[in-house]
């Protein structure tokens, strides 16, 4: 896993900094533009502070609970993790995790963690669809928590899949062949 050591840098991602307080800069806007979000550089978390930065945006933004954040944090490390297993490497260079990267790596850490139940506890959480994880990440963007591309957008959230397919089909019990062969 992940140490307060560890330092790993990717578009959607996080790295140790000792000493930063994490507070929202005033002239933050709601999204992320290129003249309101801080530098790529910025896009720095250590682990200790997680905690207190999801608590201070959970006081603005009660959409998703706290637990909410922490998946996706440890959503992001599975992922980077099975696409550099995929991939055949170690991630030394650090790799851009593009968000429908992303959102498949979390659908995949969900069902590994929470199998059938996997679509209750995001739904718990306030997690609904796959635009709500987009809006986690960016939040953690803001605080500077995880970092982006030029290119990322909320949008890339959009859409990748039903949750209902996603979660609950893979447990439901295969159809049953037609009964016309058996009379």
């Amino acid at each position: 896993g992940l140490h307060p050591s560890t330092v790993v840098r990717v578009g959607v991602g996080f790295e140790p900094v000792r000493g930063m307080t994490f507070r929202r800069p005033e002239s933050a806007q709601r999204s992320c533009t290129p003249a309101t979000r801080p530098p790529t550089s910025a896009g720095f978390m250590q682990d200790s502070n997680f905690p207190e930065v999801v608590a201070l945006i959970c006081k603005e933004d009660s959409r998703y609970d706290r637990r909410a954040y922490e998946f996706v944090r440890l959503g992001l490390e599975h992922t980077m993790n099975q696409l550099s297993k995929k991939e055949g490497a170690k991630v030394v260079r650090p790799r851009h995790v593009s968000g429908p990267e992303l959102v498949h790596g979390l659908r995949v850490y969900a069902l590994d963690q929470y199998g059938p139940l996997a679509k209750t506890v995001l739904n718990a959480w306030g997690v609904r669809r796959s635009t709500d994880f987009g809006e986690i990440v960016f939040n953690l963007i803001e605080y500077n928590m995880f970092s982006k591309s030029d290119s990322d957008r909320r949008e890339d959230f959009a859409n990748i899949f039903d949750f209902e397919e996603a979660f609950v089909h893979p447990f439901l019990p295969a159809k049953k062949p037609a009964a016309d062969h058996l009379v």
